[in-house]
């Protein structure tokens, strides 16, 4: 066992928390003031991603350090078997103790139950916002209450409870603010007085883009559940536009509604640790485990290699390390977790993890020959409820190419005759919004040529199989 000083670790994450529902990444819609003490004292990354951009796949990759294909969870169907390497064992086998509490997603029962962990409480699959219920220890309970507030208050419980003379990792992970958004009471009438602003690609008409932008059942207009997501049928007489407005209110509003707990949760923690004298020695991470549109291109859901559903939020602080008010554009992604925590606790990382260790990073140095370029694939070729296309891409400090290759699920190497492979290219320097595809324009042919190199090189380092191109 290591017996220099190390740190705590609390771990919070929740679940389709988009970066720009967050006002230290400058939110025009909410505030979020408790988050805002974590950015504000410590550093926060502009360019974190997601190697995934559904929740599953997400976890597994932020667990094992490993790219989907190789930890076995490529979408929200595949359980994560624990019989695999992940940080928190590693950790726990070196002298940490160590919690899960809140959302696993991974899986119940046999090799998919929390592994690593001295105590666990999970809710099962999605969770419930109210009156949830929890696997402990694998033993089914259900607790009265508010789902955020009942992972917040299992969390200090396990703290209060631990041993204070050993370091301590708690993953806390929140339910909120994933669908069907379903506030706390206290917090049932916020916004009620205002209107959210719409945001800048609300009226997105997809026309230069890709058969995959416009066939993915994620609008606003169209493919929200009246009942469940907007807990009302719109008023008669509403033009299309109108109607279309009203459902963004509709939605938004209870999302951030759930945001605000969370932020609640966020303010409890700190100040916890403030009580406990023990923030100076504790490393604070608070991510969610992908993006989130909210609105943008007239989209809720994640899936898509668009920025706001690639982009996670990515704020930390650990204030004997950690500058106050730093700010990096250094690209993160979540396999490098794992790389990074272990850096902390002095264990050795596993060869086996791809992930890379952000500490100098942290510490105000990015290292020399630091990535610039970042790998993405996402595998649920046209599930029922979104109908989005399997893609794989890669995204550059200004450029993003993407590959919706039209792979049948579970068909590996088959192609789908009825959606023939599709690129798009995005300049995001000159087009931050993602709103034209200069795939085809020549002026980016030699672009194109050296982006689709490095796809193929970043496949390769990651040891995934491309799928034959068809020009």
């Amino acid at each position: 066992m290591s017996t220099n000083r190390r740190p705590n670790i609390l771990f919070i994450m929740s679940d389709d928390h988009a970066s720009h529902a967050m006002s230290c990444y400058g939110s025009r819609i909410n505030q979020t003031p408790q988050l805002d003490r974590i950015a504000d004292e410590g550093i926060l990354f502009d360019n974190c991603f997601c190697t995934n951009s559904i929740c599953s796949p997400s976890r597994a990759a932020i667990l094992t350090g490993k790219y989907n294909h190789l930890n076995g969870v490529k979408s929200i169907e595949d359980e994560l078997d624990g019989r695999q390497m992940t940080f928190p064992k590693l950790l726990q086998a070196d002298g940490y103790q160590t919690a899960m509490i809140g959302k696993w997603h991974l899986g119940h029962g046999g090799n998919a139950d929390p592994t690593g962990f001295d105590f666990w409480t999970v809710v099962p699959g999605q969770g419930e916002y109210h009156d949830p219920h929890f696997y402990e220890m694998g033993e089914l309970k259900q607790f009265k209450g508010y789902a955020t507030e009942l992972i917040t208050d299992f969390s200090i419980d396990w703290l209060e409870k631990r041993d204070k003379d050993r370091p301590f990792l708690l993953m806390c992970h929140h339910k909120a603010p994933h669908r069907p958004w379903q506030p706390a009471e206290k917090y049932a009438n916020l916004y009620d007085d205002i209107d959210i602003p719409e945001p800048e690609t609300f009226y997105d008409d997809y026309a230069t883009r890709s058969d995959a932008a416009k066939e993915a059942k994620m609008r606003i207009e169209s493919d929200m559940n009246d009942l469940v997501d907007l807990k009302a049928t719109p008023p008669e007489g509403l033009t299309p536009l109108e109607e279309k407005k009203w459902r963004y209110q509709r939605y938004i509003k209870d999302y951030l509604r759930c945001v605000a707990s969370i932020d609640e949760s966020i303010g409890n923690l700190l100040d916890y640790l403030d009580k406990e004298g023990i923030a100076e020695d504790t490393i604070v991470v608070y991510t969610s485990d992908q993006g989130f549109f909210l609105g943008d291109h007239g989209w809720y859901d994640k899936r898509l290699m668009y920025e706001e559903s690639l982009r996670m939020p990515f704020i930390v602080r650990y204030p004997r390390e950690i500058k106050a008010g730093s700010r990096t554009d250094a690209m993160a992604l979540n396999v490098d977790f794992p790389a990074t925590f272990l850096d902390y606790a002095g264990v050795p990382v596993p060869e086996e993890m791809q992930g890379y260790s952000l500490r100098s990073i942290w510490e105000g140095q990015t290292p020399e020959g630091w990535r610039t370029s970042m790998y993405y694939r996402y595998w649920m070729h046209l599930d029922e409820h979104h109908n989005v296309y399997s893609h794989y891409g890669i995204r550059t400090e200004r450029y993003k190419l993407i590959y919706y290759y039209g792979e049948a699920l579970g068909t590996s190497g088959s192609i789908d005759e009825n959606r023939p492979p599709e690129w798009e290219l995005y300049d995001l320097e000159k087009d931050p919004y993602e709103l034209n595809n200069v795939y085809h324009n020549e002026e980016y042919a030699d672009i194109t040529r050296e982006l689709k190199q490095e796809l193929h090189r970043l496949q390769k380092e990651v040891q995934d199989e491309p799928v034959e191109e068809i020009e």
